[in-house]
C-alpha cells in the first residue's frame, strides 16, 4: 500500500517464525524466522475482500461489532470463497463463524480446509441439526469424521479450528475438541468459507503453520494480530519463546463457554472474572480463542498482586486469540475495559476492543503488558493513570513494560482525547514503552500530557516504536479537532526528562515528535520522522538533547524546530532532504519478529532506525 495520510490501515502480520510474506496493494515484506508462523489473517475491517476468490451465492462486508464476510442466501444450494495456496499442507485455519438462518436442518455453515477443488476438501460445519462435525468432502461423497452435540445459536460467533498435520486431520469449537481421524484423501490445498442452505457470517481468519510443514505462499487480507511468542520475564528483559503446550498446574482455564465457579480445568472451564479472583502467585489463566462479549469493566483489583519472583499472568492460550468486546458499553469515562490495577502481572496476547473508555487501563506497578491488540475503544486504547483521584502520588502506576503491542483505530465522540498509547496527568517512575505500534487513532499515537494541577509525570522511556497515520482512522474519518501527533512529549510547561529513542513518527495528522510545551533536558536521539504533516520535529523551549536524528520528506513541508544540544549527527528538515533520507523510501511495513522485537521496512528494505 502506498501510504497516504488518509489510507487505508496499513495492514501486517505478526508472526513468530517461518516465513512470513505480506502481501498488500504491491507491498511485499518477508520476515524469516525459526518457529511456528502466522502466514494467513484477515479481518475484513477494511471492506475489501481482495485475495478471495468466490463461487455461488451472496457475499458481502457487513457490520457485526466489527466488519465481517457475509454469506446472505440461504437458498444457495452450495457457496464458497477460498483463499491461500493450492500447495498448502500442513497448517491449521481458525476463524469465528457465525450460521445466521438456516434453511433446512441439513444446512451447513463451515470453515475449510485442504480445498483441492470446488467439491473436494475438509470442513468443520455448523450444521442445522444443532452439531458440529469434522467431514471429508470428495464430490457429492460427505464423510464424517467426529461429531459433536452444540446447540446452533444464530445470534452466536463460535471459533472453529481445524488443524492438519499429514494424514491427522482434527478440529474445535471454542477450544473443545469435535473430532480426530486420520484420513489421507487430500494432501493439499486451500482455505475456504462456505455455506449450504444457509446464511452465514465470517471474522478473524487466522492461519498459520503449526500443524507441520510452512505453507508455500501466503498472499493475505485484512490481518489481525495473533501472539503467539512467550511472556517476558522482567521490565528490563525482551521476549523469549513460550511453550507451546501449556501446564496444567498452577493453571486455570477461561473459555467463552466457562461458568462462574467451574473448577478452571480444559474441559470444565471457568470465566474470566471468577479466576481472576482464584489465580495463585506464579499461577496462569489461560483464555481459549473467541469473542467474550462484556458489559462492565473486567477489573484486577488493587491488591490482587504476583510478586516479582511470581507473577500472576493473564495469556492467551498458545496459537489462539481472545477477544474482550466491550462493545454493549456507552462511551463513559467509568467504562473501562480490561483494567489491570494489581501489581507484578503478567497480560499477554489478548485483544480488547470497543470499551467505553480505556480498552486496557494499568494502574498498578511493576506489569508487564505484552502482545496485546487495543482497538476501535472510545478512549485511548492502552493507558497509564493513577486508579482513582485519592490515589496518593506514592502509588501512582510505576515500571510497567508495555511491548510488542498495537494499538488503532481508538477514538472518542468528540475527537479528541483518543490515543494510541499514553502515560499521562498521574504516573510515577520507570515506564517504559517498547517494540509498540500505534496508527490511525483519532488523537495522538502517544500522549505524555501533564497537568498543573497534579503535577509533574514521573520519565517515560519509548523506544524501538512505530506511530504512523494518527489524526485518521483506518476508515479515513477525521473526526473532531485532535492533536494528531506521532508523539506528544508534555503539557502546561512542566518539565518532565522523557526519553525518546530508535523510534519512527510516518504521516501524522500533525507533528512527528513534539515536545508539547515540556520544557524539560528530553534526551531524543537514533529516531526517524517522515511526512509528517506539520514539523517532523517540534522542539520550542528546553533543554533536551538532540543525537543522530533524521528527518524527510517526498515534497516540500514546514521546517523543523529544535532547541536544546544538537549536533551534527542530526538531519532535520529545512527545505531539502539530506542523504540519509534515501534509506527511508518506498512503501512503508512493519511486522513483529518472533522475539517481539518490532521491524520496520521502507520500500522492503529493513530500516530500523
Amino acid at each position: 500500500m502506498a501510504p497516504h495520510p488518509r489510507a487505508r490501515r496499513l495492514r501486517r502480520l505478526a508472526g513468530v517464525g517461518g516465513l512470513v510474506t505480506l502481501v498488500t496493494a504491491g507491498l511485499f515484506v518477508t520476515v524469516t524466522n525459526a518457529e511456528a508462523a502466522t502466514v494467513f489473517s484477515a479481518d475484513f475491517e477494511n471492506g475489501s475482500t481482495s485475495g478471495w476468490s468466490k463461487s455461488g451465492g451472496t457475499w458481502s462486508v457487513v457490520a457485526d461489532g466489527s466488519q465481517v464476510l457475509q454469506q446472505s442466501d440461504t437458498g444457495s444450494e452450495r457457496a464458497r470463497e477460498f483463499a491461500g495456496d493450492s500447495g498448502w499442507t500442513n497448517y491449521s485455519v481458525q476463524a469465528r463463524v457465525k450460521a445466521t438462518s438456516f434453511a433446512t436442518s441439513a444446512g451447513v455453515v463451515a470453515l475449510t480446509a485442504r480445498a483441492a477443488g470446488a467439491t473436494k476438501m475438509y470442513r468443520l460445519s455448523l450444521t442445522g441439526g444443532n452439531k458440529v462435525q469434522l467431514e471429508t468432502m470428495n464430490g457429492s461423497a460427505i464423510s464424517v469424521l467426529g461429531s459433536l452435540s452444540q446447540t446452533i445459536s444464530t445470534s452466536t460467533f463460535y471459533t472453529l479450528k481445524l488443524s492438519l498435520n499429514g494424514s491427522t486431520i482434527s478440529g474445535t469449537i471454542n477450544g473443545t475438541p469435535v473430532g480426530s481421524a486420520t484420513d489421507t484423501t487430500i494432501g493439499a490445498g486451500r482455505i475456504g468459507l462456505l455455506t449450504e442452505h444457509a446464511a452465514g457470517r465470517f471474522d478473524d481468519i487466522i492461519v498459520d503453520n503449526s500443524g507441520g510443514t510452512t505453507p508455500t505462499s501466503s498472499p493475505t487480507n485484512s490481518p489481525t494480530s495473533s501472539p503467539t511468542s512467550s511472556p517476558t520475564t522482567s521490565p528490563t528483559s525482551s521476549p523469549t519463546s513460550n511453550p507451546t503446550t501449556p501446564p496444567t498446574s498452577g493453571a486455570l482455564y477461561v473459555a467463552t463457554n466457562g461458568t462462574a465457579g467451574a473448577a478452571g480445568t480444559q474441559s470444565a472451564p471457568t470465566t474470566l472474572p471468577d479466576a481472576i479472583t482464584r489465580i495463585a502467585a506464579g499461577g496462569t489463566i489461560y483464555m481459549r480463542g473467541g469473542t467474550y462479549a462484556y458489559s462492565s469493566t473486567i477489573a484486577i483489583a488493587a491488591g490482587n498482586n504476583g510478586t516479582s519472583s511470581a507473577r500472576k499472568t493473564l495469556s492467551a492460550y498458545p496459537g489462539e486469540v481472545p477477544v474482550l468486546n466491550f462493545s454493549a458499553m456507552a462511551e463513559d469515562s467509568a467504562n473501562r475495559g480490561l483494567a489491570v490495577n494489581g501489581n507484578y502481572w503478567h497480560v499477554y496476547g489478548i485483544v480488547v476492543e470497543r470499551a467505553g473508555d480505556n480498552g486496557i487501563f494499568v494502574g498498578g506497578s511493576n506489569n508487564i503488558i505484552e502482545r496485546t491488540v487495543t482497538r476501535f475503544n472510545h478512549d485511548t486504547g492502552l493507558q497509564l493513570s493513577r486508579i482513582a483521584s485519592d490515589t496518593p502520588q506514592a502509588q501512582w502506576p510505576s515500571n510497567n513494560l508495555i511491548v510488542s503491542a498495537e494499538s488503532h483505530d481508538n477514538a472518542d465522540s468528540d475527537g479528541e482525547d483518543a490515543d494510541g498509547f499514553a502515560a499521562k496527568l498521574t504516573v510515577g517512575t520507570g515506564n517504559v514503552f517498547r517494540y509498540d505500534v500505534s496508527h490511525n487513532n483519532i488523537d495522538d499515537g502517544w500522549d505524555l500530557y501533564t497537568k498543573s494541577d497534579t503535577g509533574a509525570i514521573g520519565p517515560v522511556t519509548i523506544e524501538y516504536s512505530l506511530s504512523y497515520n494518527n489524526g485518521t482512522l483506518t476508515d479515513g474519518s477525521q473526526a473532531g479537532a485532535g492533536d494528531r501527533n506521532g508523539y506528544k512529549l508534555g503539557g502546561e510547561d512542566i518539565a518532565v526528562n522523557h526519553t525518546v529513542t530508535h523510534s519512527i513518527a510516518y504521516k501524522n495528522g500533525k507533528h512527528g515528535f513534539t515536545y508539547n510545551s515540556n520544557p524539560g533536558s528530553m534526551t531524543i536521539s537514533n529516531n526517524v520522522s517522515i511526512d509528517n504533516t506539520e514539523r517532523n520535529f517540534s522542539f520550542d523551549a528546553g533543554t533536551s538533547t538532540f543525537r543522530n536524528n533524521t528527518s524527510c520528506r517526498s515534497g516540500s513541508g514546514t521546517n523543523d524546530r529544535i532547541i536544546g544540544n544538537s549536533d551534527s549527527s542530526n538531519q532535520f528538515w529545512s527545505g531539502t532532504n539530506g542523504s540519509r533520507c534515501t534509506t527511508y523510501s518506498g512503501a512503508l511495513g512493519w511486522s513483529f519478529a518472533s522475539d517481539g522485537r518490532l521491524q520496520v521496512t521502507f520500500g522492503g528494505a529493513v530500516v530500523n532506525p
